[in-house]
This record gives structure tokens, sequence and C-alpha cells, in this order.
């Protein structure tokens, strides 16, 4: 259960904010086999002067954090990025405004299914990767 959160600055217009969403989804379902239901998502937007781009970045510099169970495999994750960014790019956002930041958390540190530990659920879905 990937929980994703891209921040990027205002004014982006809706049927983006829809794609980079569909974007990261499909990506984790592809890469990481997520089931296609298993989706938790959100865009933050910032004002600029609340946000800034690094040098050599553009306006549409975004940063997708993804907080997931630990334990895929490196490939899987180099396949994650590879595709998040190319989705990315294909609705406008150049891959050097991409970063992506993956916080891999053991299953015993989240609260499933009403608050019991994701270690202790029946997940019906690998994770090895």
């Amino acid at each position: 259960m990937p929980v994703v959160t891209i921040d990027t600055r205002r004014g982006l217009p809706p049927t983006l904010k829809r794609g980079l969403l569909d974007a990261v989804h499909e990506a984790l379902v592809a890469c990481f086999k997520v089931p296609d239901y298993d989706r938790a998502q959100r865009i933050v937007e910032h004002a600029p002067e609340d946000f800034d781009v690094p040098t050599g970045r553009g306006e549409r510099f975004t940063i997708v954090t993804i907080a997931a169970f630990s334990g895929r495999s490196l490939d899987a994750k180099r396949s994650l990025y590879k595709t998040i960014a190319d989705r990315f790019e294909a609705l406008g956002v150049p891959r050097l405004d991409v970063f992506i930041v993956l916080q891999e958390i053991p299953t015993e540190n989240w609260g499933l299914r009403g608050g019991v530990a994701g270690s202790d659920v029946a997940l019906g879905f690998k994770v090895d990767v």
C-alpha cells in the first residue's frame, strides 16, 4: 500500500494533475506489482514563494515521495524511477524536473485495516519483486 505525495508549484491544470496521479499509480502497478485497487495519493500545490526550484530545473519541478513497504529489489526500484520519469515527460514535465524519493518502511510500522500492524495482515500481493 504505497502512499504517494506529489509536491509541485501551484497552477497546474486539473488534467495534468490527474495525469500525474495516474502516471505514478500505473508505474507502481507495473514495477512494484501493487494491486490496481491499492491507491492512496495526493497532490500538494505550493505557492512559488513556498517551493524553491533547484538551480538548473524548470517551473515544472516536481517532487514525488513514495512511502512503501520494504522489500523491493534494486531492479524494481530502477524500473519505477524510469517509468515515472517517462510518463511525466509524456505529460510535459521534463525528465530533469522529476525528483523521486522512495521511503521504505517495514510492514510492522504500518497500521492497516482498522489499526492492525501491517506485519499481521495477509496483504494479498508480493512485496519482494
